[in-house]
């Protein structure tokens, strides 16, 4: 697929006309990654506007005793990083794939000065900006508000993408011990919240689990 074609499938840009669609696409390239990539590091200084076209890119950071702590998941299609390339600051954490996947990668000050003077792509800008507050939120409520329990509930609810991931990954998204993944994974099936077939699980009573959260 072409550039201008990824662009068109793209919600962020419907109101773009297709002689602006080019005009973009004429700044813009796609990049691919396999699993495991790197898409930047924490403290690296950006230089595009990225936007995720397929794949999951997990953002972490590495405490100090080189462990990962996993901040979020981004699925398509998402701009990555949005502020800090509008700020033009480094970046805070570091990111890279799950799985294979590309973006797309636009030269921000062409962008800015040729779209963001755009009320429709400039809403839409700002309202990912947003978004990233929201993200913040559940972090922080994830690692100190809620506790154990809640964290899993919260989290299975609100990321569609939770059951794909291997146990221990999940686990560590969570911040816990695979182990005590596991019994709070057992209590919500004893309950009648989750149901599990083939190491698959699945939610059943979401109303019920959104109790211990919200």
């Amino acid at each position: 697929m072409s550039v201008l074609e990824d662009l068109k499938e793209v919600h962020f840009f419907d109101n773009l006309e297709k002689q602006e669609l080019e005009v973009l696409a004429s700044f813009s390239y796609k990049k691919n990654f396999a699993k495991d990539e790197i898409l930047f590091f924490e403290k690296d200084m950006p230089k595009h506007l990225t936007l995720l076209l397929e794949g999951m890119l997990k953002v972490y950071k590495t405490d100090n005793k080189n462990n990962e702590v996993i901040m979020h998941r981004f699925l398509p299609k998402m701009l990555i990083a949005e502020r800090v390339v509008f700020e033009g600051l480094p970046y805070p954490a570091s990111a890279s794939f799950e799985s294979d996947g590309s973006v797309l990668q636009i030269d921000f000050e062409k962008f800015k000065n040729n779209f963001l003077t755009n009320p429709d792509i400039a809403f839409n800008f700002f309202k990912s900006l947003s978004s990233k507050i929201k993200v913040l939120e559940d972090v922080i409520a994830l690692n100190v508000v809620l506790d154990s329990t809640s964290r899993v509930a919260k989290y299975i609810c609100e990321h569609e993408e939770a059951f794909t991931l291997k146990h221990t990954e999940l686990a560590k998204s969570l911040h816990m011990a695979p182990e005590t993944l596991s019994r709070i994974f057992k209590k919500f099936i004893k309950l009648g919240f989750l149901t599990k077939k083939s190491s698959q699980y699945k939610i059943v009573d979401k109303e019920s689990l959104t109790f211990f959260y919200d």
